[in-house]
């Protein structure tokens, strides 16, 4: 059976590939019909068979040789497991993305800074980890989220734990891939805005969130007229504890930068291990068309020839932290920009104007800068920046900082296109860098100990392939890691345009899946997928056999958020409903098809603790609990509790019912919860209280 299968696939597929011929005619290329799918099937007798049908079906598509190639390439029949798993951050969605490559299947949008109601986030469970994330006291339920970032050891995704910032209000996020639910907010205490974050260091020691635009630090106020000397820039170190899985504040440091606008930022590893980077814009400090004389921001901040690469030793700047050597304002440690200069632990070099992307090559020695304005890459050597530190080869910048001298630490030069952005890397010795105004990805060699993995000279352009429209980030399999696959690379693109039936003046985006696997100029889109839930900034791809997801949680009565059972978590045979005052607890339990208890009856005005334990123990055994009327909706998986507490504020009659389809008697699974009005109440106690008592 297996050997007919085989035999069959590799059949069809001649017949597919066979079949498809393609003659460009004068008037619009008009693909002419296949021909050859009945020979690759044994001539006629395959007609009516399977080679029959695909024939037909490539005649009425009006399908292509290359079209039929990247559906053999993206197909997952059913039941198969993608190979890699890419995270996408979701921008305004404030939500993450989890997508299965090459199928570009999304298998689930992971709550994190937004509520969302499948998943029960922020509508019963979920609220205390989104109050953590609130703004002195404003609550924020939204969220830009911009860059993903997987956990790692030793320079390699390990699968354990993915970060995501929000720029819109400077936060980070923790999410524990063990159940692929967020764990943590920080609200960082400075900054109002980031865009560098997240990023971490080889051994997830830190994640680094980069700052974005200057701003007085701690939220203070200052006219604009004092920018130069009352704004700065910032780059927070977030010490994170990978036992507790958890951002650990009071071990965490920030330094000050000059009030340029810093990017993105990434970290070095094995020759630049300890230096993070990041790049700047603005860096002539325009305040826009404040006075009617000036240029406005989008002129003002593009007017000098090139802006600065951040060059920052954060193994130093850790000591000095850890010496004491720090301001603390909001009780946040900050490492002053004149420490962080006379430790030597921030340095400048000069870069392409408007940048927008900083990426370490795999093992470390290269640091790629693409700038909008420049149809360059600039290739930075680690060994370089070495010598010019220790040579002192620099000149100060107005704020002191050390500027080394570009020639000194540049490596290459590479022209590609116009409007770089976005660098990624594979294990055949190439460079991909994103070309927003091309809307093209550039395949481009590296040189130095990546010459021996192509044949192409080094640092030269090799390829460009057309993506629609006007790419952003770009995402490799491992592409950010020591040891790249290669094997795929996702264009995200910000516009879709012809692509898709648009529902609607709001398109959605469009992220293209590229075949990077042959070296040389041979790559090829093999499949578009629209997104209309958000605009991803960036993503991280992971092999899929690296993550280790629980199936269900490690025992009954989990709580999610700690990661650990709860001790006060209901279970069968102990259900019940306990009175202390005016404050009722429910210990429920859910089973297929059953909630027990099934009534609960309050009083109006009671304070209502209600804990809820699904005692299953099958994979995917999934209850949820609806309660109308009070804003509750849970999803329960199984081994999972969960307590959410309210005020009986409204009297009546309500249903509450599992919204999760679980089983045959799925309808069947429902309770009712009586809030008996105040009025009643006290008229039924004054019933029955003898006349005299209290």
């Amino acid at each position: 059976m297996n050997q007919w299968r085989v035999v069959s696939i590799a059949v069809i597929a001649g017949a597919l590939l066979a079949g498809c011929e393609r003659s460009d005619q004068d008037n619009g290329e008009e693909r002419s019909a296949p021909r050859a799918a009945q020979a690759s099937t044994g001539g006629g007798s395959a007609a009516g068979g399977v080679g029959g049908a695909a024939d037909q079906v490539i005649r009425e598509r009006n399908l292509s040789p290359d079209d039929v190639l990247a559906a053999l390439k993206t197909f997952m029949p059913s039941g198969r497991i993608d190979e890699y798993i890419m995270f996408a951050s979701g921008g305004h969605s404030g939500q993450v993305f989890a997508i299965g490559v090459p199928s570009m299947r999304i298998l689930k949008t992971i709550a994190v800074f937004a509520p969302e109601p499948w998943q029960g986030y922020g509508y019963g469970v979920g609220e205390e980890i989104l109050r953590e994330g609130d703004v002195e006291g404003v609550p924020i339920r939204w969220g830009d989220t911009h860059h993903p970032a997987i956990s790692e050891t030793n320079a390699e995704f390990d699968g354990q734990f993915l970060f995501i910032g929000d720029k819109a209000n400077s936060r980070v996020a923790v999410i524990d891939l063990r159940d692929f639910e967020t764990k943590q907010i920080v609200k960082n205490p400075l900054a109002i805005n980031d865009h560098g974050g997240c990023f971490v260091t080889p051994n997830t020691d830190y994640v680094v969130e980069g700052g974005q635009y200057g701003t007085p630090l701690g939220w203070d106020y200052a006219p604009i007229e004092q920018y130069k000397e009352s704004y700065r820039g910032l780059v927070t170190f977030w010490k994170f504890d990978r036992a507790k899985g958890r951002i650990d504040k009071e071990q965490s440091f920030c330094i000050e930068l000059p009030p340029y606008w810093q990017d993105l930022f990434d970290a070095g590893k094995f020759e630049s291990d300890g230096w993070v980077f990041g790049n700047s814009i603005n860096t002539e400090l325009a305040v826009g068309n404040v006075d009617g004389k000036s240029p406005p921001f989008e002129a003002g901040v593009s007017q000098r020839d090139n802006d600065y690469l951040h060059i920052i030793d954060w193994k130093k700047a850790e000591q000095v932290f850890k010496a004491g050597q720090v301001k603390r304002i909001k009780d946040f440690a900050m490492i002053e920009l004149k420490t962080a200069i006379d430790q030597g632990i921030l340095y400048f070099a000069p870069e392409p104007k408007s940048p927008h992307g900083v990426d370490v090559a795999p093992k470390g020695e290269f640091i790629v800068v693409a700038g909008k304005l420049d149809p360059h890459v600039s290739v930075y050597s680690m060994a370089r920046i070495k010598k010019a530190i220790a040579d002192k080869n620099w000149t100060p910048d107005p704020y002191g900082v050390p500027v080394l001298n570009y020639d000194a630490v540049k490596e290459a030069q590479v022209e590609l296109g116009l409007g770089p952005l976005h660098t990624q890397f594979d294990d055949k010795g190439y460079a991909y860098t994103s070309l927003f105004l091309d809307s093209a990805v550039a395949r481009w060699t590296l040189g130095g100990s990546y010459q021996s993995l192509h044949k192409e000279p080094p640092w030269k352009l090799v390829a460009k392939q057309n993506v629609q429209y006007n790419v952003g980030h770009i995402s490799a399999a491992e592409g950010d890691v020591a040891s790249p696959d290669g094997k795929y690379l996702v264009a995200l693109n910000k516009w879709s345009i012809d692509r898709f039936f648009h529902p609607g003046p709001l398109y959605p985006q469009n992220l293209q899946l590229i075949d990077i696997s042959q070296p040389g100029d041979k790559m090829q889109v093999i499949y578009d997928m629209p997104l209309g839930m958000g605009e991803p900034h960036y993503s991280q791809m992971i092999k899929a056999d690296k993550l280790k997801p629980w199936s269900i949680y490690p025992e009954i009565g989990w709580d999610p958020h700690k990661q650990a059972v709860d001790p006060t978590a209901p279970k069968a045979g102990n259900e019940r409903i306990d009175r202390q005052g005016s404050t009722v607890t429910v210990y429920m339990t859910a089973n297929r098809s059953h909630f027990t208890p099934e009534h609960v009856k309050v009083r109006q005005g009671d304070h209502v603790i209600w804990r809820i334990t699904n005692i299953e123990r099958s994979e995917d055994a999934i209850h949820g609990f609806a309660l109308p009327g009070y804003n509750v909706n849970l999803s329960l998986e199984p081994g999972e509790t969960a307590t959410f507490e309210f005020v009986a504020k409204n009297p009546g009659t309500f249903t509450w019912y599992c919204s999760e389809f679980c089983s045959a008697l799925h309808l069947e699974m429902m309770g009712y919860f009586l809030v008996e009005p105040t009025q009643s109440a006290d008229a039924r106690r004054a019933e029955t209280t003898p006349e005299g008592a209290p």
